[in-house]
């Protein structure tokens, strides 16, 4: 696909024109940020690794009627997807204590929760995203009592189909964040995924070893974060279950 015009640029990912009114084409960097953005690198490979497997994600969600932005992959790093308003708003799910939580709220890392916590997060990279209530998200008009509604009913069925995926392979779903959208049909609103669902936004430790899956292991120096995402796919079946490490991974199409 030609390349379009820059709609906008994320830590990493790139928004262009779509090829039809109302769809974007999302470019997946190989940019990885942590601590606001204070800790950077490029990791060589990684674009291609969440792409692939925010697109398995949002395709079984979509196949279990969980509305989402995704419409099609079209290449190793670029991705189909509907264009939507974006509620300014980190939706978190929390179903083990881990990271901000846990310096928070002084509970142990791995202590598992009673239940899933759903948290909000202000998108404001100046303000380094704070935590917000439900009472500032209506105050201040970011979303209405029936979006937050709305937006609860999904975070829900997004971590109950994706906890279900994760124990199937072996993997701990501790958190993840996602980001909702409004689509407009006419007057009629509704709510969508958007933004991406990969190892950049979640948190997986493996069952048995609790060895780190996801974006830690870059915040925390604990090793090759390639290999992390690549082990991740691996399980997941979005690459060969004989390909142990590769620096640019080969994915299945």
């Amino acid at each position: 696909m030609a390349r379009r015009k820059k709609v906008y640029e994320g830590k990493a990912k790139i928004l262009y024109e779509g090829p039809e009114p109302g769809t974007l084409v999302q470019y997946f960097k190989d940019d990885a940020t942590a601590f606001n953005a204070e800790k950077k690198d490029i990791i060589d490979g990684k674009g291609v690794l969440n792409n692939r497997l925010s697109e398995y994600f949002m395709t079984g969600l979509n196949n279990i009627g969980v509305p989402t932005h995704f419409i099609r992959r079209i290449n190793m790093r670029e991705q189909l997807i509907r264009s939507v308003e974006i509620i300014p708003l980190e939706v978190v799910v929390r179903n083990t204590a881990a990271g901000s939580m846990s310096k928070r709220l002084g509970i142990a890392e791995g202590t598992q929760l009673p239940r899933p916590i759903i948290e909000f997060y202000y998108k404001d990279d100046k303000l380094g995203d704070p935590l917000v209530t439900e009472e500032h998200i209506i105050a201040f008009g970011w979303a209405t009592q029936q979006d937050l509604d709305d937006m609860v009913a999904l975070a829900l069925r997004v971590n109950d189909f994706m906890s279900g995926v994760m124990m199937a392979v072996g993997i701990k779903l501790v958190d993840f964040k996602i980001e909702i959208g409004r689509i407009w049909d006419n007057d009629y609103q509704r709510l969508v995924v958007a933004d991406e669902i990969s190892p950049d936004s979640c948190r997986l430790w493996d069952m048995e070893t609790g060895q780190k899956l996801d974006k830690d292991v870059f915040r925390r120096d604990l090793g090759n974060l390639v290999d992390a995402y690549t082990e991740v796919a691996r399980r997941l079946g979005v690459l060969p279950s004989n390909v142990t490490h590769h620096t640019k991974p080969t994915l299945i199409n």
